[in-house]
C-alpha cells in the first residue's frame, strides 16, 4: 500500500496536467486490463448455479419453479436451477412442506406458511392435513352438517350398497354411500378407484372421456390430474382439474380427491370447467356378511358433491335415477381389476402412486383437533314421509297448490321431459317456502 502511495504522490508532482493525466493512464492500465480478463473467463467458465443469481433480472417468473412431474428423479418433481439467494430462502419453506414427516409438519404447517413469501403459495401441496381431518369428520359424522336421509339400500351376492343425500342451504346436494364388497383387500380397492388409466381401458366409469397427470409429488403421493367428462345430450361436456391424496390411518385409507385451480391450464369455453368437487372415500377391511367372522370384505365409504352448473333438482333426479347402475358398473370394474392383477398386468402410474401414502395413527389425528359439532343422525326418507302425513292437511296447502300449478304447466307445455323436470324442480323449491308459511 505504501508503494501505490508513493506512486501516486510522484505523478502528482508532475509539472503539467497532461503528464499527470499520462501518468495516471499508464498506472491504471493493467488494473483496467486484469479486471477484463477476470470477467471474459468468468463468463466463459460460468458455473450452472451463477446462472440462476442472475435469473430474476431476465424475467425468471415463479411458473419457473412450478412443480412438474420428472420420470427420473427422487422427489416432488420440482425442476429447478438453483436461484438466486433471496429466492433459495424464500424456497426453503416449501421443500420443508414436500419433504418433512407428516408428524413434523403437522404442527409446524403454519409457521411455514407464515414464513413463505405470498408469491410461493402455489407451491404448497394441493391437498394438505386439513382435507384429512375434513374427511374423518365425515367418517365419523361430526361434521357439524345437516342430518343424512337414506335414499337406498340394494345388494347383490357379491356386494352391499347403501347411500344418504343431504340438502345444505348454500352448496349443492352431498352424498354419502357405503358399499361393502366381498373378497377384497383395501389396497385393492385403494389403487382401482386411483387407476384413471383403467378407468378409460375398462371404461366402468363411461362417463370419463380423457384423463392426463399433470402434478405428482413422489414423497406424499399428492397429485394434480386433469379430467374431461361426458354429461347428457342437453349439456356440454365438463372439465375437472383434481388434486388428490392418501392417508393410511391404522390400516384404513383416507382418499381425498377435490377441485384444485390449475392457472397454467387456461379455461376454455368448451368443456365447461367445474370449480366446486369433492370426491373422498374411507377404504377399509370389514367382516365378511357371510358369518364367518372372517375380515375378508372391503368397506368403501364415499362422500361427493359438485356444482356442475344444472339445476340442483334437476341433477338430484339424475343421480337418483343412474345411482344403482353405475354402482353395478363400479363392481364389475373392480372385478375385472382384480382379474387383471392376478394375471400380472403391470402396475400403471397411477396405481403406483396411489402406494404413497402418509401414515398416521387414529389417536393423534384425533388429538389434532377434530370438529365437536355432531349430525350422527341418519334419517330413512320413509319415516320423513310418515312426519309429512302427521302433519294436519290445512298446513300443506299453499303445497298442493305450487306443485298442482305445476303439474298443469308441465302437462300444457309440450317441450319434452328437461322442461318438465325443471319445471317441477322450481315448484318443489317454492312449496317449500309454501309450507313454511
Amino acid at each position: 500500500m505504501a508503494l501505490i502511495l508513493d506512486a501516486l504522490i510522484e505523478i502528482l508532482r508532475k509539472p503539467t496536467i497532461g503528464d499527470i493525466v499520462s501518468e495516471l493512464t499508464l498506472f491504471a492500465a493493467p488494473l483496467w486490463i486484469a479486471v477484463f480478463v477476470g470477467l471474459v473467463v468468468g463468463w466463459a467458465w460460468k458455473p450452472r448455479w451463477a446462472t440462476g443469481m442472475v435469473g430474476e433480472e431476465k424475467g425468471c417468473s415463479d411458473d419457473d419453479h412450478q412443480m412438474k412431474p420428472r420420470a427420473n428423479s427422487y422427489g416432488c418433481g420440482l425442476q429447478l436451477a438453483l436461484p438466486s439467494l433471496d429466492s433459495l430462502r424464500a424456497q426453503i419453506p416449501s421443500y420443508l412442506t414436500c419433504l418433512m414427516p407428516e408428524q413434523i409438519r403437522e404442527k409446524g404447517e403454519k409457521v411455514v406458511d407464515d414464513l413463505s413469501p405470498p408469491r410461493l403459495v402455489k407451491k404448497e401441496l394441493v391437498v394438505n392435513f386439513d382435507d384429512l381431518q375434513n374427511l374423518s369428520a365425515l367418517v365419523e359424522t361430526t361434521d357439524g352438517g345437516p342430518v343424512w336421509i337414506r335414499m337406498m339400500e340394494k345388494s347383490t351376492p357379491t356386494m352391499s350398497y347403501q347411500a344418504w343425500r343431504r340438502d345444505p342451504e348454500t352448496s349443492p346436494p352431498q352424498y354419502r354411500t357405503r358399499s361393502v364388497f366381498e373378497d377384497a383387500t383395501p389396497e385393492l380397492v385403494r389403487d382401482f378407484f386411483w387407476d384413471d388409466e383403467f378407468r378409460i381401458k375398462n371404461k366402468w366409469d363411461d362417463m370419463l372421456l380423457y384423463q392426463a397427470q399433470l402434478e405428482e409429488c413422489l414423497v406424499t403421493g399428492t397429485m394434480t390430474v386433469h379430467w374431461v367428462r361426458k354429461f347428457p345430450f342437453f349439456c356440454s361436456d365438463r372439465e375437472y382439474t383434481i388434486g388428490r391424496r392418501i392417508w393410511e390411518v391404522d390400516g384404513a385409507y383416507y382418499c381425498v380427491t377435490k377441485g384444485v385451480p390449475f392457472p397454467s391450464l387456461p379455461r376454455q369455453n368448451k368443456p365447461r370447467r367445474v370449480d366446486l368437487y369433492y370426491s373422498s372415500w374411507c377404504i377399509r377391511s370389514v367382516e365378511s356378511r357371510r358369518g364367518d367372522g372372517q375380515i375378508t370384505a372391503c368397506e368403501v365409504l364415499l362422500f361427493h358433491y359438485e356444482d356442475m352448473g344444472i339445476p340442483w333438482e334437476l341433477a338430484k333426479l339424475g343421480v337418483r335415477q343412474g345411482m344403482w347402475g353405475c354402482v353395478k358398473k363400479v363392481e364389475s370394474g373392480l372385478r375385472s381389476y382384480q382379474a387383471a392383477r392376478k394375471s400380472g398386468e403391470p402396475l400403471s402410474r397411477y396405481a403406483e402412486i396411489a402406494q404413497i401414502n402418509t401414515k398416521i395413527s387414529s389417536g393423534r389425528l384425533r388429538s389434532l383437533g377434530s370438529i365437536n359439532d355432531t349430525s350422527e343422525d341418519i334419517v330413512d326418507a320413509e319415516k320423513e314421509k310418515e312426519k309429512e302425513k302427521e302433519k294436519p292437511w290445512g298446513s300443506n296447502l299453499p303445497k298442493f297448490l305450487i306443485v298442482g300449478g305445476a303439474v298443469t304447466l308441465a302437462c300444457t307445455l309440450d317441450r319434452g321431459l328437461l322442461t318438465k323436470a325443471v319445471i317441477f324442480g322450481v315448484a318443489r323449491r317454492f312449496a317449500k317456502i309454501g309450507r313454511s308459511l
